[in-house]
């Protein structure tokens, strides 16, 4: 089967969301993908025992017919500038188990390649290196057949055994990053063993019905094991020559202030991608970024840009454009729930009442987007929202008046200074942690500041590089945080809100995206019930469930619907997904877990 054409529709699929650390703005990870179609995999089209196999031989690979099939094809020696994300100087690390801030772009999806690709914009899973994949029939098994002549970029096959090594290597190493992590690790791990009957076969064997299995495993990258098998240290590994699957692998440049990687000479898609490389210049903030791709130096970028229709496409509204999709995740301020007083529900609310959304948004996000709701999620997940948010709780609902009223009634007082004071005589004075790159990041946050001073709460902003901003959120090292709340699915979503899964103890990474360490017993229980049911009518009900226990328990305080920032310039390259060809999302700046960014990097064509 060739790769063109090769998608899968999943019909009632809970959607995927926010992928990579990479870029600007508000999208420091990733996208949260929407919820298109409304059931867990493994239901209606995948119940027990169904093999799902690829369909739409008349569509391309990114899901769609996209403008790229109508262009010739051009200048297959150009080299597509992309705002690859913030730093001063780069350095040089393409592993791709580091921390989404160390490692450098196109590492996720460009040098190495999951199973499969969630595309969230048509709400279809696209085989990738497997061709399809197969429930067994109790539903605690989930087998993949690969696609067949790939090779990696050194020319050596691609075998079922560097499925079964990438994912073995996620159990048995502590410190790696994957999507898979809490599929492999953990107490709460539900993969059993992973097989490979043969070369082109891997099975996942579960130690009980997962149904959101589909989403940590097909979006997994995987590794060469004759490459990896010689590696001593994989976390501290920087892989500066990286071989991988991807259409770019060759570092044809390293130096501090820009790179190139160029295409890989046995990429197994023909033809593809149609141009030679790609250049990544190091832009020290955002402003720095959006001044180059208002040049028009920049071809792609996935960062916040205000008064974007007058600063950036009025300049040349034939190639210049721009899509802020809100079906990614949320931006919250995450709480550290293991201090006082933010283990009090009560106080979390009364601080989320206190924070004016209405505000940030308009001055912050420039009015893209709008302000979160009760149940922490985007508009991606509208197949399960419940009808009315405002029925299940109102302290996202900025009232100062009731916050300070929660706040005296929790016995925390203010003082002659107008700063409240908890029992123990600590006054509430605290730091937001947050990356100085993020420029909408950090404009929220003043916003804050300033919001809650009037509710007696004495808040300043820790700003630093994003590798410090995440390290400190990974760990716990914080009192209050800017953060992406980041997952797979509606599922994923509110494990990394308040699942033990995704926790971890305060100093040891919380790689599973519970950065704010709230644990809810209920949410437990029904994300148990969630993941072990294929049933779409059970698992809507569950979900509403789940929204409710979210309103009551408030793990973290949901701000604003994160946009999925988006631009192109299509002076020198063709093909991007746009407003009006929406036929993937066009951000790369996602969560891990989102491969969107491969879709169109094997659809751009050169001019």
């Amino acid at each position: 089967m060739k790769p063109k054409g090769r998608v899968l529709s999943i019909f009632g699929v809970l959607c995927l969301l926010m992928g990579l650390l990479a870029a600007c703005g508000d999208s420091p990870t990733a996208t949260q993908v929407p919820a298109a179609t409304t059931a867990a995999v493994g239901s209606a089209t995948t119940a027990a025992g169904a093999t799902t196999t690829a369909a739409g031989a008349a569509t391309t690979a990114a899901g769609a017919t996209s403008a790229a099939a109508s262009s010739s094809g051009g200048n297959s020696d150009a080299i597509l500038t992309v705002g690859c994300g913030q730093a001063s100087t780069w350095t040089r690390n393409f592993n791709p188990f580091a921390a989404p801030a160390a490692v450098r772009f196109p590492t996720l999806y460009g040098v190495y390649e999951p199973l499969m690709i969630y595309n969230s914009a048509k709400g279809e899973l696209v085989p990738w290196l497997a061709d399809k994949y197969t429930w067994g029939t109790d539903n605690k098994s989930l087998t993949f057949t690969l696609h067949d002549g790939i090779k990696w970029s050194d020319g050596q096959p691609f075998t079922a055994s560097d499925v079964v090594y990438t994912f073995n290597l996620l159990k048995n190493t502590a410190g790696l990053s994957g999507t898979a992590i809490t599929a492999m690790k953990g107490t709460s791990a539900y993969v059993d063993s992973v097989t490979a009957p043969d070369a082109k076969t891997v099975t996942f064997s579960f130690k009980q019905v997962f149904s959101p299995a589909i989403y940590d495993l097909t979006s997994q990258v995987i590794v060469p094991e004759h490459i990896w098998k010689d590696v001593s240290d994989p976390v501290k590994f920087t892989n500066e020559n990286p071989v991988g699957t991807g259409p770019f692998t060759q570092i044809a440049s390293f130096q501090a202030q820009t790179y190139e990687i160029d295409k890989n000479p046995n990429y197994w898609q023909a033809g593809k991608p149609a141009f030679k490389g790609i250049r990544c210049p190091a832009f020290a903030s955002n402003d720095q970024a959006n001044l180059q791709l208002a040049d028009g130096v920049v071809d792609w970028a996935a960062g916040g840009f205000p008064n974007i229709e007058s600063a950036y496409v009025a300049k040349d509204p034939s190639t210049r454009g721009y899509w802020f999709a809100t079906t990614g995740g949320i931006v919250s301020l995450t709480v550290n729930t293991t201090k006082k007083p933010f283990d009090d529900v009560n106080v979390r609310k009364a601080i989320s009442m206190g924070i004016n959304r209405d505000q940030i948004v308009k001055v912050a996000v420039f009015g893209y987007v709008k302000p979160a709701d009760v149940t922490g999620l985007s508009d991606g997940f509208s197949q399960v929202k419940v009808a009315d948010t405002a029925k299940l709780g109102d302290w996202t609902t900025f009232n100062v008046a009731k916050a300070n009223q929660m706040l005296d009634a929790a016995g925390l007082k203010k003082g002659g200074d107008g700063i409240r004071v908890m029992p123990d005589g600590t006054k509430m004075s605290f730091k937001i942690n947050v990356s100085a790159g993020f420029a909408v990041h950090v404009s929220a946050a003043q916003i804050i500041v300033q919001n809650l001073k009037a509710i007696g709460i004495d808040a300043s902003l820790q700003q630093l590089d994003v590798a410090g901003w995440l390290d400190r959120l990974q760990k716990g090292n914080f009192d209050m945080s800017m953060a992406l709340p980041s997952g797979t699915n509606f599922y994923a979503a509110y494990r990394t809100m308040m699942s033990s899964a995704a926790s971890a103890p305060v100093g040891t990474d919380a790689l599973g995206g519970n950065y704010g360490r709230y644990v809810s017993q209920k949410g437990d229980q029904l994300l148990n019930q969630y993941a072990s049911t294929t049933d779409q009518a059970q698992q809507k009900q569950v979900a509403a469930q789940l929204q409710q226990v979210f309103a009551d328990e408030a793990p973290l305080i949901p701000l604003y619907l994160s946009p999925l920032w988006y631009e192109y310039n299509t002076t020198r390259f063709t093909g991007f997904p746009t407003k009006d060809n929406p036929y993937v999302v066009g951000s790369f700046a996602q969560v891990t877990g989102s491969a969107e960014a491969l879709l169109v990097m094997t659809s751009i064509k050169p001019k």
